[in-house]
């Protein structure tokens, strides 16, 4: 079986998988320091709650944008699992050509989303990612990287709302009843919501209309990625393990 782990600024998200079925999958905070120890027991121990063992894991791979949790991560898989991790990073076989001027430059996790995007829907494809930061990527049809536009994602941008403005609360981020807002909370949830809404729809027409292209897909993913999708009709596929199954082709592809 495969662990397959996503380091996100925000969560680390890991997903087993028995060849191409994921079997599940779970979350941790990345903002917490751990040890290898921990990483490794938490693991293991995650395994035995599902009636497995260490010996049941034959590969590991890790796609990471948060390098000080790197060293422990990595030690902690080879010490618990007897594993050594395959690490995304420049060189490793993808079957996605980064054209862009520094390819070194690219973040692994959208990286693995283009591979997943392209492998599992085709090109050309614009592969949204609801993240820390969210990320509108581009592939085209022959499996080129060709370009993306990167802006805050939305907790982020509904935290400096609230954490800038000192009478403003932090809120739940939700599609309020109405656009017509008559309170602080839902006048709130109603700037985040429709500008996020407003935002995305925008960023994809002007991606295609730049691009000249006809038959672009857009593929969505992200934690709030499903709020988004389910409000727009600008996004034509949403698979909430898009990165996962990304590393898992990838994997495959070693």
């Amino acid at each position: 079986m495969l662990f397959a782990i996503d380091v996100g600024n925000t969560n680390i998200t890991v997903g087993l998988f028995d060849g191409a079925t994921l079997l599940s999958t779970f979350r941790m905070t990345t903002g917490i320091a751990r040890t290898s120890d921990e990483y490794g027991m938490f693991l293991g121990d995650w395994l035995s709650l599902r009636s497995m063992t260490r010996d049941d894991i034959d590969a590991v791979i890790i796609a990471s944008v948060v390098p000080n949790v790197m060293h422990s991560l990595t030690s902690g898989v080879i010490k618990y699992l007897h594993v050594t991790p395959i690490i995304v990073a420049p060189g490793i076989k993808t079957g996605i050509n980064v054209t862009i001027p520094n390819p070194k430059a690219l973040g692994a996790d959208r990286l693995v989303d283009a591979v997943a995007a392209y492998e599992l829907y085709g090109g050309p494809v614009i592969v949204v990612d609801f993240g820390t930061a969210t990320t509108h990527d581009l592939v085209l049809a022959d499996g080129s990287f060709h370009s993306g536009v990167t802006s805050p994602g939305i907790r982020l941008a509904a935290s400096a709302l609230w954490t800038g403005a000192a009478k403003l609360p932090e809120i739940e981020i939700k599609k309020p009843d109405s656009i017509l807002a008559k309170d602080t909370v839902s006048s709130m949830q109603a700037g985040v919501f429709y500008g996020y809404i407003g935002q995305t729809e925008y960023i994809i027409t002007k991606m295609k209309e730049a691009s000249g292209l006809e038959g672009i897909k857009v593929v969505a993913t992200g934690g709030l990625g499903k709020l988004i999708s389910e409000n727009t009709d600008k996004i034509d596929i949403y698979n909430p393990n898009l990165t996962l199954e990304g590393l898992r082709l990838i994997y495959e592809k070693q």
